[in-house]
Formats: C-alpha cells, sequence, structure tokens
C-alpha cells in the first residue's frame, strides 16, 4: 500500500497490540494528529482478537484487533512491530509483499534474520533499531565521542536492567552500546565481548567488553557504560521511565520513511546523528 501524496495523515498498523509495548504504541498513534491507527495485529490465540483496538483505554476506535496480516495491511502505510523475532519476519515478508513500510523494534535477531531485513529492504523502506529511544540513541552518540577520546587504559563494562518478562539477553540496546564503543575503539566486538564470569576467570583481558545483566520488576530500561581507568571511572547512563519515549521515536521513524521507498535506516539515520 502507498501512502497518498496529497494525504498528511500516515496510516499506521501495529504488531503486538494487546502488549504493553502495543499498547503504548497505539495510544501515541491515537494521540498524534498526523496519524491514524490503520490496523492492530495479534496473534491468532489472543483474547483480544475481535475487540476494539482502543479499548484499553476506555476509547471506541472502531479498529478491530486482527491476525491476520495481509488483510491488516491493505489500508495501512507503516506497520510499526516490537513483537519477536519469528513474528516479525513473518510480518517482514508481508509487508514487502503489500509495499508496505516498517519499523521494527524487535530485539533478538539471529544473522540469518538481519540479512532477511536487509534483503526485504531492497524493496521497501525499514527503520531498524534495538531502541527507538531518541535519548538512548543521543547516548550512542555519546558513547562513540567517549570511546574515540579514551582508546586505552579504560576498561569498559555494561551494566542493562530490565522487566522480568523480558526473555533476551543482553538487551539489543546494551549490545548496540557495546557495537559502538568497539567500533570508535579499533576493535572487533564479537571477539571482545564477554557475557559470563565465574570461578576462575583469570585477569581481565585489556580489550575485552564486558556485559552484566539485571532482569527484575518492571524495570522499563536502565543502561549504564562504564570506562574504568587508574584513579577514575566515567559513567554513561540512560534509564527509561516510560514506554512512551519508545512509541514517540517509533512515530518520529514514520515521518522519516514518509519520502522514503526503499532503503534501510536506524535512528541514528532519524535524528540526523550520522
Amino acid at each position: 500500500m502507498t501512502m497518498d501524496s496529497n494525504s498528511s495523515t500516515m496510516r499506521i498498523a501495529i504488531a503486538g497490540a494487546s502488549g504493553r509495548m502495543g499498547h503504548m504504541l497505539i495510544e501515541a498513534v491515537l494521540a498524534a494528529p498526523d496519524a491514524r491507527l490503520a490496523a492492530a495485529l495479534d496473534v491468532a490465540a489472543s483474547p483480544a482478537i475481535g475487540s476494539d483496538a482502543g479499548a484499553f483505554l476506555g476509547r471506541v476506535t472502531g479498529c478491530l484487533v486482527r491476525a491476520d496480516i495481509a488483510d491488516a495491511l491493505t489500508d495501512a502505510d507503516f506497520l510499526i512491530d516490537f513483537t519477536r523475532p519469528e513474528g516479525t519476519l513473518h510480518h517482514l515478508a508481508a509487508c514487502t509483499r503489500a509495499g508496505v513500510k516498517m519499523i521494527i523494534g524487535t530485539t533478538g535477531f539471529d544473522a540469518a534474520g538481519k540479512r532477511a531485513i536487509a534483503a526485504a529492504a531492497q524493496q521497501t523502506a525499514i527503520m531498524f533499531a534495538p531502541n527507538m529511544s531518541i535519548g538512548v540513541n543521543l547516548t550512542l552518540k555519546l558513547l562513540e565521542l567517549a570511546a574515540k577520546t579514551l582508546p586505552s587504559g579504560y576498561d569498559v563494562e555494561i551494566i542493562e536492567a530490565h522487566h522480568r518478562l523480558k526473555v533476551d539477553a543482553p538487551s539489543g540496546t546494551a549490545l548496540r552500546m557495546g557495537e559502538v564503543v568497539a567500533s570508535a575503539m579499533g576493535r572487533d566486538h564479537d571477539q571482545v565481548a564477554v557475557y559470563d564470569r565465574k570461578g576462575e576467570t583469570g585477569v581481565r583481558k585489556d580489550d575485552s567488553i564486558g556485559y552484566a545483566v539485571v532482569r527484575g520488576g518492571d524495570l522499563v530500561g536502565d543502561h549504564t557504560v562504564m570506562f574504568i581507568g587508574a584513579g577514575e571511572r566515567i559513567e554513561v547512563s540512560h534509564r527509561a521511565s516510560s514506554r512512551m519515549t519508545y512509541a514517540q521515536g517509533s512515530l518520529r521513524a514514520c515521518r522519516f520513511l514518509r519520502d522514503k521507498a526503499t532503503g534501510l535506516f536506524d535512528m541514528q539515520d532519524v535524528l540526523g546523528l550520522k
């Protein structure tokens, strides 16, 4: 579905409509003057199927939650997806066939999944980022600056904390932070990342980037990168208190993709930080 160039309204479909992030995205779309909720998607087994997508807000939108992705995309310009890798890849194929642009906030993709996203971006416009927060993406830029300024003599450790229901670890955001730091320091992230420490680990390797993970309660998302040197420690942190920051970033991504026919972009592109 190609967006009408004469229309200023973005027709947006939301995947995972009954989840916490889905609810936040629906609320954000309903509040945006330049957007319309075109469809709300969920798995066929969801008890929300057939209900109004705005029911959790006490609103009647006329948009019912449904499971048929092809049907849902017939009136959409964009699909925003924060679900699971297998579901997102299924939606990706449907968006490619329908010419619908996609905003992907799903994390936990393997290399094959990432290649599939890159291939699909040759046929439709895709914004793919592990974190849609404007603040997090500014933090990535600050980390790049810090890492270039501190190329040696500082040990790098990354600590992330999320709610107890998050299923992947480390978070996609934490991994992206590590990748940014490694690249700025001229290191191969996959070679220097350390995810487990237990027992007799030996002396810390100079070039390693360590990860620590916390899961509990309803934490939305905390990330801290520490640059630890002799006699000082520099910490760059971001803490999210509401998922609305991700929803607003997703809408900003939709606006960025309006005039893009194809291509793979991230939030650094959206914010003009490259």
